[in-house]
């Protein structure tokens, strides 16, 4: 059982600056460029991210029980984890949570190659610079030394979390390759409205598994789902997850909840 200055060290996270969303997307565009430059290879979809971070950027990734290795109880009823990956940015080490092994359990592999670039990109091409390198002297004597960062879902909205997350979304779902995809599969450039759209039984069905899964409200569970149901063969084709391929699709403009309001042209003509 954790003390409570045990459990604040599992909390401590980096205190980061404001980074644009452009200067996040510049900054994966330009890892992919390195990347592909190096292999003398074209960019498509899925990503190697295994051979980006493990080859290209030169990082150690293994997997183990993070609950046990930073020796934090896993909590909710079916004691689902709620670590899923932490780096040590003045060595280069990733850990991820075993319970995402793709060798494992095939069905998380999605959410192991967005961990990883969450990780191997985001935190590291973001945040390096940001980690002290005397990590308070107790690197020097620590027998195992603490993770710069220790990423937990319930911390999800921090800043430094949200970054990374982002940076992972645009190094697996390039915007190039998306639109790209997106002209393939539906053979057109404009979005798609959420009332272009609906709800079949598989759609329902995939609503019921979010509120039961995520807690949500009846109706955003049935736009989300919605939304997945066209979102899924892209993410099948990128290698990420239903729920990543539509935030990444939204955040994109290609899925709009609602028509975009018309700029009024009063008192600029």
């Amino acid at each position: 059982m954790l003390d409570d200055a045990d459990e604040d060290e599992t909390r401590m996270t980096l205190r980061v600056p404001y980074i644009s969303d452009d200067a996040i997307e510049r900054d994966a565009e330009a890892l992919l460029v390195q990347y592909a430059h190096a292999r003398a290879v074209e960019m498509k979809a899925p990503i190697p991210i295994e051979d980006i971070v493990e080859k290209h950027l030169k990082l150690r990734v293994e997997f183990d029980n993070l609950h046990r290795l930073l020796n934090v109880p896993r909590s909710g009823i079916g004691l689902d984890p709620d670590i899923f990956g932490a780096i040590w940015l003045d060595t280069g080490r990733i850990v991820i949570d075993e319970s995402l092994d793709p060798e494992e359990r095939p069905a998380m592999e999605g959410r192991y190659r967005f961990t990883l670039a969450h990780e191997g990109g985001g935190h590291w091409r973001l945040h390096r610079g940001l980690a002290r390198a005397d990590r308070d002297q107790e690197a020097l004597f620590a027998d195992v030394p603490k993770p710069t960062v220790v990423c937990r879902s319930s911390q999800a909205r921090e800043r430094v979390e949200w970054q990374a997350d982002f940076y992972a979304s645009c190094l697996l779902m390039p915007r190039r390759l998306v639109h790209a995809e997106w002209l393939d599969r539906l053979g057109r450039t404009k979005p798609l409205l959420l009332s272009d759209l609906r709800p079949n039984e598989k759609v329902m069905s995939r609503a019921g598994a979010l509120i039961h899964e995520q807690r949500r409200g009846e109706v955003e569970a049935v736009d989300d789902a919605l939304f997945e149901s066209v979102a899924e063969p892209i993410a099948r084709r990128f290698g990420v997850s239903r729920a990543a391929m539509r935030i990444r699709l939204e955040k994109l403009g290609l899925l709009l909840r609602a028509e975009p309001k018309q700029q009024s042209l009063k008192g600029v003509l």
